[in-house]
């Protein structure tokens, strides 16, 4: 079996036999659509309705380079004394037990160490709560912030599991852009129109999922400032710190939760390369007690009372996992990281459809703008990857699932190998829906003359 045919399973279906109209009528319930709003803005979604127009009869293996997941290839297998760490619990018998809702104590303690490395104001292990991978981390702090009428502020583009836990959550989604020209800075005047009296938190992602930039200190600085001013909180989200393989330097929000209280979301799933292992961690900076007092604190503990503890296993070698992570620890999958964004932007200057606006520094994706005015018969952005899919068995996410109409982010989380077939798929895609204009004919010769040098 190949090791991506799991990512074609559809979603829940079961064997049903035909009946009578008329006999549901005796059935008192009915399944809940509370999460179809919230499900329709999901990643997912749209995976699976491009992993529906594959097909073997194409005659070419599929390429997945939609979602990110590195840890499926060898290559980028995570450090042997993460895996030690996990042996060592499971054969001391010291993670079999149930824990705590916030987490074990060492656990919680390691996660403080671990993010005080950077940190001016320190947290303690009390300000720390283990959760189940940084998803539950978001689950649980949307949740905590829901009342009537409030509205959060999420950046467009943006890892789509923000919008929609808050539309579960019954949060108003309000957006701000992150803007390209600027090397997808946060446009803070933006944000200052969009809020209201309403307005509980803004969340900042960084390094940023998908653009893959990290912000400076200064502009950091500005976007706490706003917050003071607007009188909400910051939620960032910090889980690719460990992958970053540019020249910027990663300065973390709580840098500055003498300005503003900060919630810090993290985990282990992008810098160590385990997402299934699912741990993540929620640290509360607020070195003015701001969530004690408003209650954001008890909330917090309260909705981790009703969900599902992390693991103890991963829980109990967290102190051993984080405690020896150090520059070496991730220099193997960065370098990888790095050499697959040179070999893509390369190969992509014979590919003008999709431009590079920036170079991520960071992240396992590329977000590129796709130029419509150089094809025919493609409409968007989910119209040319639907019709990528169905030609050539190659899937990369439309811009659309992130909140940006007309981009396409490829996967570059990824074996080397594979992204060389896939360019070549993409280059061919786009000589068969290449506008036929004098220019575009220019266009193809330069690519073929470059092909042969």
């Amino acid at each position: 079996m190949d090791r991506n045919s799991y990512l074609l399973l559809p979603t829940l279906q079961t064997e049903t036999q035909t009946q009578d109209e008329n006999d549901i009528s005796v059935w008192r319930f009915r399944g809940s659509d509370n999460a179809t709003k919230a499900s329709s803005v999901t990643m997912r979604v749209i995976c699976f309705k491009l992993f529906a127009e594959c097909s073997p009869d194409v005659g070419k293996v599929l390429l997945p380079l939609a979602h990110g997941d590195p840890s499926v290839y060898p290559c980028y297998r995570t450090s042997i004394h993460a895996e030690d760490a996990i042996v060592d619990v499971i054969r001391s018998g010291k993670g079999n037990s149930y824990g705590p809702a916030a987490g074990i104590l060492p656990a919680r303690q390691a996660v403080a160490d671990y993010v005080n490395r950077d940190l001016t104001n320190k947290v303690k292990a009390n300000d720390v709560l283990i959760t189940v991978g940084c998803n539950q981390g978001i689950e649980v702090v949307l949740q905590s912030l829901a009342r009537p009428n409030a509205n959060i502020l999420l950046p467009r583009p943006s890892f789509p599991h923000y919008e929609a836990r808050a539309l579960f959550s019954g949060l108003e989604v309000r957006k701000f852009d992150l803007l390209p020209e600027k090397e997808w800075e946060i446009d803070i005047p933006g944000i200052e129109a969009i809020s209201d009296e309403n307005t509980v938190a803004m969340v900042v992602i960084n390094p940023n999922n998908p653009c893959g930039n990290v912000y400076s200190y200064d502009h950091l600085k500005k976007v706490a400032e706003t917050a003071r001013k607007l009188g909400i909180m910051v939620i960032t989200d910090e889980v690719y710190c460990e992958t970053i393989f540019g020249d910027k330097q990663f300065v973390p929000m709580g840098t500055f939760s003498s300005i503003a209280p900060i919630i810090t979301l993290g985990g282990i799933s992008k810098g160590w390369v385990v997402p299934g292992w699912r741990i993540g961690w929620i640290a509360m900076n607020d070195p003015k007690g701001i969530f004690k007092s408003t209650g954001m604190i008890q909330s917090i503990q309260q909705n981790l009372d009703i969900v599902p503890d992390a693991t103890t296993i991963v829980q109990a070698a967290l102190p051993e996992i984080l405690g020896k992570a150090n520059k070496e620890t991730f220099a193997k999958k960065n370098s990888m990281l790095k050499q697959n964004l040179e070999l893509v932007c390369d190969r992509l200057k014979d590919i003008p459809c999709l431009v590079c606006k920036k170079k991520p520094d960071s992240c396992t994706y590329l977000l590129t703008k796709l130029e419509l005015s150089l094809l025919e018969d493609i409409e968007d952005d989910m119209d040319f990857c639907m019709k990528l899919a169905k030609e050539e068995n190659l899937v990369l996410l439309p811009g659309v699932a992130l909140g940006m109409e007309n981009w396409v982010r490829i996967t570059i989380g990824v074996e080397a190998q594979m992204l060389e077939d896939a360019l070549e798929r993409l280059n061919g895609f786009y000589k068969r829906h290449l506008k036929k204009t004098e220019f575009s004919f220019a266009a193809l010769k330069l690519s073929s003359d470059n092909g042969k040098m």
